[in-house]
């Protein structure tokens, strides 16, 4: 017998990989509770576990054909909150600078509004960049080095350098991935001009 309507739909929500994603989720506001009130051995432990649950839900769903259109939404979006809160509370908490979180949230506050831009014309979210990958992982080694170069100041001559670089990686290749989104936005909006105009 086939599927009924409302098993494919179980199964593309209720699936590992979307539960893992949904898990961490449901664990922002506690990371972000932790790095707020500086239990910042429990918050960079949790955000070690967030990752580890964001490799497997990865490999689960290429492994086993389970990747998803929710999960392609949740997997981001997951990301880019464990990065605003580390951000919000690193910059309150004196860590950080302001600039830092400003260069990251600004880059998405543009992407937000094109990608508002591209659902008004039809289009989805466009796929996550290997450059956004790469923007996203240094971005969550520097955080932790960041703490611990704060936490441990006798090492912090070591530390720090290796989390600077990090961080100013992390947040060129934000932007140049965020560039290199936009262009593709262009592009579409381009096509799809030039389909109505060849009608």
């Amino acid at each position: 017998m086939g599927q009924t309507q409302s098993d494919r739909w179980r199964d593309q929500v209720w699936n590992a990989p979307n539960l893992l994603s949904v898990l961490r989720l449901l664990l922002v506001p506690i990371f972000f509770w932790m790095l707020l009130t500086e239990h910042f051995f429990w918050g960079v432990s949790l955000l070690a576990f967030a990752g580890a649950t964001d490799f497997f839900d990865g490999l689960i769903a290429r492994r086993y054909n389970l990747v998803t259109r929710l999960g392609q939404l949740l997997d981001p979006a997951a990301d880019r909150l464990y990065i605003f809160s580390t951000l919000l509370a690193l910059t309150i908490n004196g860590i950080i600078p302001v600039w830092i979180a400003a260069l990251v949230i600004s880059r998405d506050v543009v992407l937000a509004i094109a990608y508002v831009a591209l659902a008004n014309i039809g289009y989805g979210p466009l796929p996550v960049h290997i450059l956004g990958k790469a923007a996203t992982f240094s971005l969550l080694y520097a955080f932790p080095l960041l703490v611990l170069a704060h936490i441990w100041p006798t090492a912090s001559d070591y530390i720090l350098p290796l989390a600077w670089a990090f961080a100013l990686w992390g947040v060129a290749l934000y932007w140049w991935a965020g560039v290199v989104y936009l262009i593709q936005v262009f592009g579409l909006f381009s096509a799809r001009n030039s389909a109505r105009l060849n009608r």
